[in-house]
């Protein structure tokens, strides 16, 4: 059976990513699990990427149509937004590590580890609910919910590289540059962002059968089932594989490990990443 446009899609998203998928095995090993610091998230999203491509070129093979196929592959294209905002997260978080290696932050940080987390889930259901044979009336309403969590993230995620440009002299020196990389990367994923917010308010529904009627909003070329697959193909993959270039190049070519071996020569750089020691006791 041959494929249709969006089946082509799908398919190029697998052969973009395979070769990621070994990029991001080789930097989780290089910064280790424990120091991920985004690496691993990274991965993640190639999986599913890779993953959700997979299921939307076998259901546009298999015969009869099967539609758990197409639910789990626009699922997972959907909630493949999460971890690319949470690896851009955990990157940011890595600039507030001190010279030895101690994170800073950490509890302000998990909140919004949290948020992107619950906006996946949302996603995931309300697509799930909607696809199925007997769509809840709250299915659209949990989509919407996630995706403008994912704004609200987003929003916050800039904020966090303005605070750090503003204390730039405190950001370890190879953390600089990744810092820049970050910058660079986040206006393809403000596109990104938008494009999910512009296909999940496109329509009331999410009928994969298509069996309800004619999209006949205003911002029904961006939905990403019915829409225009170039509007898809600029907006959402093109920007998505920007910002991942990105992130695997400065995670190869940066030397980031090397912000932790010499502690003692960033003292007098910076001050305030050293911990204090406190004075004795007096007896």
């Amino acid at each position: 059976m041959a494929l249709n446009s969006q089946g082509i899609l799908a398919a190029v998203t697998i052969a973009m990513y395979i070769p990621f998928l070994f990029v991001s095995i080789r930097l989780v090993m290089k910064y280790g699990m424990s120091r991920g610091d985004g690496w691993v998230l990274l991965l993640v999203f190639s999986i599913i990427r890779v993953l959700g491509g997979s299921l939307l070129v076998a259901a546009e093979d298999i015969t009869p149509a099967n539609t758990s196929f197409y639910i789990g592959g626009y699922a997972l294209e959907s909630s493949g937004l999460s971890p690319l905002l949470l690896c851009t997260l955990g990157l940011l978080h890595s600039m507030f590590q001190t010279p030895d290696g101690f994170s800073r932050y950490n509890r302000q940080f998990r909140p919004l580890q949290l948020l992107g987390t619950v906006a996946l889930i949302l996603v995931i259901v309300g697509i799930s609910e909607a696809s199925s044979s007997s769509p809840s009336s709250s299915a659209n309403t949990m989509r919407r919910a996630g995706v403008i969590l994912f704004c609200v993230l987003y929003i916050i995620l800039v904020g966090i590289c303005i605070f750090l440009w503003t204390r730039i002299h405190f950001v370890l020196r190879y953390r600089k540059q990744l810092l820049k990389a970050v910058s660079i990367a986040l206006p393809f994923l403000a596109i990104r962002t938008l494009y999910s917010v512009l296909s999940t308010f496109s329509s009331s529904s999410f009928s994969i059968t298509g069996t309800t009627q004619p999209n006949t909003s205003d911002l029904a070329k961006f939905n990403i089932l019915t829409g225009e697959w170039q509007i898809y193909l600029v907006m959402d993959m093109l920007m998505e594989y920007a910002i991942v270039i990105i992130y695997s190049v400065a995670g190869i070519v940066l030397p980031l490990n090397e912000d932790y071996k010499s502690a003692d020569s960033y003292q007098d750089e910076y001050p305030l990443s050293r911990p204090q020691m406190s004075a004795p006791r007096r007896q």
